[in-house]
């Protein structure tokens, strides 16, 4: 299995193009955020095939085929989301300015968008830090933060919790309701096949939206210095909602598993693993384990080290647990490593990292990996002089 995943890595890493490429300096050219969701809305849409007329891909597909000056990067990256939106997770609508309302209610964001004519409400308390002066950066959570408290306790970081059943009332446990029954599904009724996860990413970018909109002033935070964590399936779902709002400066995926950083064709045929065709299918498009299951997987246009690096310029951390065979972490591995060739390529390598260790339990991050955690945060969301070229980490991974 090593030998088979390093060559898939490695072919990966050989179908990047040698020539020469744009040099760029980038603490001063490439920002670690911008000031609006997509950068990259005005491009056109890719040609989107149907599934019998994509070609058969083995390897990983090239994410930089084609790239050599970061203007064309910017185009590839709205190409791959408009791919994974179109096979894998469903449109993820843009929203206009004046259709968002954002107020505080003592310290707790609301924020109301309305689409055709149908509202749906946001709330998420804001926790402030006990230290430091505001505007304070953010870490928001997907479903919670299961980082360790310790980690933000004496930092002046500002912590709230997106609460994703709020877009489409589904959630790991309990119960839910199904498609086209969902919050989500009033405001977009052409949009019912949609799976979670673009339905989750249009809701934590609402979110974002009303930090915007009310501003410092009002909220103490520092939208340039905004951070998304999660874990497990909301590790896929911070991974899904850093890839699609270029607003985010840090995202960290605590063990996304199969569907979030773990390359689909890296797990193929795997017994035991999060696979294309063994996952909950909430949170994808039904068609994408139609069209992509067994060999048709070959055809799916992307594949997941694409998503991490829809990232890139800003800043990835990817947080594995390989006890838990399930979580295909020896695929996330062969993913992180095709990725990030796309920071490697514009001189940012350190902005993406990743600590893959055993040892714990399912989403308790061992204490041995703080210090990577620790540094991600110090640097990339209170720009203090921290190295993280070196977090690259995954000793019981060959």
């Amino acid at each position: 299995m090593a030998a088979a995943l390093w060559l898939l890595a490695t072919a990966a890493s050989a179908a990047v193009p040698s020539m020469s490429v744009e040099v760029l300096s980038p603490d001063t050219l490439l920002p670690l955020c911008y000031p609006v969701e997509n950068t990259g809305a005005a491009y056109p849409k890719p040609a989107l095939p149907p599934v019998a007329d994509l070609p058969i891909i083995r390897d990983l597909p090239d994410p930089l085929l084609g790239v050599t000056t970061f203007a064309d990067w910017e185009r590839k990256r709205n190409e791959i989301a408009a791919q994974i939106q179109h096979y894998g997770i469903g449109e993820k609508p843009a929203v206009q300015s004046e259709d968002v309302i954002a107020y505080m209610d003592a310290d707790t964001l609301v924020v109301k968008v309305t689409v055709n004519g149908q509202s749906l409400w946001l709330r998420s308390e804001i926790h402030y830090p006990t230290v430091g002066q505001p505007p304070y950066a953010v870490m928001i959570g997907t479903s919670m933060i299961s980082l360790p408290h310790q980690l933000f306790e004496e930092r002046p970081i500002a912590t709230m919790v997106f609460h994703e059943k709020q877009v489409n009332d589904y959630g790991q446990w309990g119960p839910h309701h199904d498609r086209g029954e969902h919050d989500f599904d009033r405001l977009y009724p052409h949009l019912v096949a949609n799976g979670a996860y673009s339905e989750w990413a249009w809701g934590l970018s609402r979110i974002i939206d009303g930090l915007q909109q009310l501003g410092p002033e009002v909220t103490k935070i520092d939208t340039n210095r905004i951070g998304v964590t999660g874990c497990s399936y909301a590790g896929k779902m911070a991974l899904y909602c850093g890839a699609f709002d270029e607003r985010v400066a840090l995202t960290i995926a605590q063990e996304p598993g199969g569907g979030g950083a773990a390359a689909w064709r890296a797990s193929h045929n795997k017994d035991s693993v999060e696979n294309i065709e063994k996952t909950d299918y909430h949170w994808f498009l039904e068609s994408q384990r139609t069209n992509f299951s067994g060999d048709n997987l070959y055809r799916l246009p992307y594949d997941q080290h694409e998503l991490c690096a829809m990232i890139c310029p800003r800043t990835l951390l990817l947080i594995g647990n390989p006890d838990y065979r399930w979580l295909a972490d020896d695929a996330m591995l062969v993913s992180a490593q095709a990725a990030v060739k796309v920071w490697e390529r514009f001189g940012i390598a350190d902005r993406m990292g990743w600590s893959i260790m055993g040892g714990h339990g399912h989403c308790q991050l061992l204490e041995a990996q703080w210090p990577e955690v620790q540094a991600f945060i110090d640097r990339f969301l209170l720009s203090r002089d921290i190295p993280t070229a070196h977090i690259r980490i995954s000793p019981h991974i060959p």
